[in-house]
């Protein structure tokens, strides 16, 4: 160990600049890793904040002279599918939604947000919980209370940092009363503000705020499955009980149509498995181009050093000598590298996520990964230089100019 570390110091510019490969290599690794665990999370978190085992119930489309609207232009699907949906066994919840924007007032402030229509089952089947207050409940969709349940984007907005429980809402100049508030969701996968709604009574939002001219119709229904495993058989199911609700003859299309979000949800978290793995990789072949150039240093310090070789194995030196001696020389720059590059990585990341504002993930299995990996490839392309070094005969060294 003393002689690697001595001849290391004897050489420290080009020690240095064989390490500042392993460094490069590995703090590409660590940041690499964090960006790409970073954005696998955020996308994560997004897919559980839409809600588990989620399915979007739309109406069908219209067709006039030739033109075809999209799907919910065509007001087919209804309260009452959505309350058949919920009793279906593989069904845990089904939520009719009715939506509008709208200007809220409260005071001098003001702010156009979402106002969205529902029942007590949107709790459920959007998986989404209250901060204060009470949900929407059974006796405000009868009655069709002026109630409201505000989000944290909206609370933002016009309360600041007032609590707006109790306080009194204007929208479309009709007086709401705010009784919770909602839990914060952040985005959704297509980058919406999930935080930027107001909840009212389903009925109340046809009634008084947007109108309906097809009374008990709604433009879609969130279904919630109860198991993942059971996605297949709910979908099904409710296509079933739809074409028998709606009157569909055999080979007729459907006047609905049914989305399966945890599919695209999975979509998104595979693509973002893969962009992780990617980054990773390209990390990696930092690493390799630094135990590359910790090889062809070595196999120039074997061939400087071969009268040295010889002179130690005529005094004695075993070959098995040798070869740890140049192993651990390899080793050594391996390991200091890799920790300088695990620290490098760290700051790195961390100056990403403050100064560009990105999301980044650090975790203690990829900086030890990456700190393994660079001190294998220190062993791996170490140990060809150290074998020639060895396998040198004592005579020839001795003669080698």
């Amino acid at each position: 160990m003393g002689e690697a570390w001595r001849a290391l110091g004897a050489n420290r510019m080009r020690t240095a600049l064989t390490m500042l490969g392993m460094i490069i290599g590995v703090a590409a690794v660590v940041l690499m890793l964090a960006i790409g665990e970073g954005a696998k999370q955020s996308v994560n978190r997004s897919v559980q904040s839409m809600g588990s085992n989620l399915f979007i119930v739309l109406s069908g489309s219209t067709s006039a002279g030739g033109l075809r609207g999209g799907s919910g232009s065509a007001p087919t699907v209804t309260i009452k599918d959505a309350e058949a949906i919920g009793k279906l066994p593989s069904i845990a919840a089904s939520a009719p939604i009715s939506t509008g924007s709208a200007q809220v007032i409260f005071g001098a402030n003001n702010w156009s947000t979402q106002i969205t229509g529902v029942t007590p089952e949107y709790f459920v089947a959007r998986s989404w919980t209250m901060e204060q207050g009470d949900p929407v409940n059974q006796a405000d969709v009868r009655n069709a209370a002026r109630n409201a349940i505000v989000g944290q984007t909206v609370i933002h907005n016009l309360f600041g940092d007032d609590n707006p429980v109790g306080k009194t809402i204007r929208i479309k100049n009709l007086p709401f009363l705010v009784t919770g508030t909602l839990e914060p969701k952040g985005q959704s996968l297509d980058g919406r503000d999930q935080d930027d709604a107001v909840l009212v009574p389903i009925t109340t939002a046809q009634s008084k705020l947007f109108g309906n001219p097809y009374p008990g119709t709604v433009r879609f229904i969130s279904v919630q499955a109860k198991s993942a495993e059971g996605m297949d058989e709910a979908e099904e199911d409710m296509k079933q009980l739809l074409r028998q609700r709606h009157r569909i003859q055999p080979g007729a299309e459907d006047d609905f149509s049914v989305r399966n979000l945890a599919a695209a949800a999975q979509t998104a978290s595979a693509a973002a498995q893969a962009l992780s793995m990617m980054l990773g990789a390209i990390g990696s072949i930092s690493l390799l181009v630094g135990g590359i150039g910790i090889m062809n240093i070595m196999l120039v310090s074997v061939t400087e050093r071969t009268r040295e070789i010889g002179v130690r194995m005529a005094i004695g030196a075993r070959r098995w000598d040798i070869l740890l001696q140049f192993l651990l020389e390899a080793v050594i720059m391996s390991i200091i590298g890799g920790l300088i590059g695990v620290g490098l990585g760290v700051w790195g990341a961390y100056g990403a996520a403050m100064g560009l504002g990105m999301e980044v993930e650090l975790s203690g299995r990829a900086m030890l990964l990456a700190f393994g990996v660079a001190a294998a490839t220190g062993i791996f392309f170490g140990l060809y230089p150290a074998r020639r070094a060895a396998s040198l005969r004592p005579v020839e060294a001795l003669r080698y100019e």
